[in-house]
């Protein structure tokens, strides 16, 4: 439930922001009625995301045995890759989003901005719901279809009350200090996806265990209790794991988030210059 809270929340908010620098630009350039194209455009691919997610969970539900190992364990490896390219893309990139994406805006403000304005809310919105799907996907995996339902509802209205926050109110949240705190869970959460899909493909035989059961916590902390399936569904724990899985978890671990520190640090060093 916690780890299909911080997607949703992370990849709502995103498009929130988005939605919202689109509209401000507009409303600096003096184009404001051009606003309703936008909205008709985030409503679509609000719409369409929904149906892409019906559609996935409808024709990827009928596998069984191996073949269900196979897919589980491709869905949670993709979505570890595309989590991990999409928090390091923006940590380089952030900072010049809002620039890019006024230029952008620019742009489609020529011939026909209207329509222009529609495809490009919609594109953007319809890049993060479908992140969303893939990624709440994975979590369904480990997790009860009501944790991630409630947690995906849950993270969707907390980034609604965000974003009102920042575009309607006085309050200033402090975004870079946001991302940074769900970036390093959703890293965390990305290692578990890596863990687990490791041990579907050991489940289906296509790579071996190395050895089949590393340790046994589960009579401190088993997965049945609500602190072990909270740790499951969040950072991929298992109470008796492998050592594969045990190697997996760890070197994505040493390598991205390593890697997301870094960037970090250096993105400290730049505001404070």
């Amino acid at each position: 439930m916690l780890g299909a809270f911080v997607i949703a929340l992370r990849e709502s908010l995103e498009a929130a922001l988005v939605i919202g620098i689109i509209l401000g630009y507009l409303s600096k350039v003096g184009r404001p009625r051009l606003a309703g194209s936008v909205w008709a455009g985030a409503i679509a691919a609000v719409a369409a995301s929904a149906i892409t997610g019906y559609l996935f969970q409808r024709f990827t539900g009928g596998f069984d045995g191996r073949a269900e190992q196979i897919f589980e364990g491709l869905v949670m490896s993709g979505a570890a890759v595309i989590l991990t390219f999409m928090v390091v893309w923006l940590q380089k990139q952030g900072r010049a989003m809002k620039t890019e994406l006024e230029s952008r805006v620019g742009g489609a403000l020529g011939s026909d901005p209207a329509l222009s304005l529609a495809g490009l809310a919609f594109l953007t919105v319809l890049r993060e719901g479908v992140e969303m799907v893939l990624f709440l996907k994975a979590a369904l995996v480990s997790s009860s279809g009501r944790g991630v339902f409630v947690g995906g509802l849950a993270g969707i209205g907390a980034a609604a009350i965000l974003a009102w926050l920042l575009f309607r109110t006085a309050v200033r949240l402090d975004l870079r200090k946001f991302f940074a705190v769900t970036g390093a869970l959703l890293v965390l959460f990305a290692a578990g996806l890596v863990a687990r899909g490791l041990h579907e493909f050991q489940e289906a035989g296509l790579v071996p265990a190395l050895i089949e059961h590393l340790w046994d916590s589960g009579r401190w902390l088993s997965e049945e209790g609500t602190a072990g399936a909270l740790l499951e569904s969040l950072f991929g724990y298992s109470a008796s794991p492998s050592l594969l899985q045990v190697l997996g978890w760890l070197t994505y671990l040493l390598v991205f988030g390593a890697r997301y520190v870094h960037g970090l640090r250096g993105a400290g060093d730049q505001s404070s210059t």
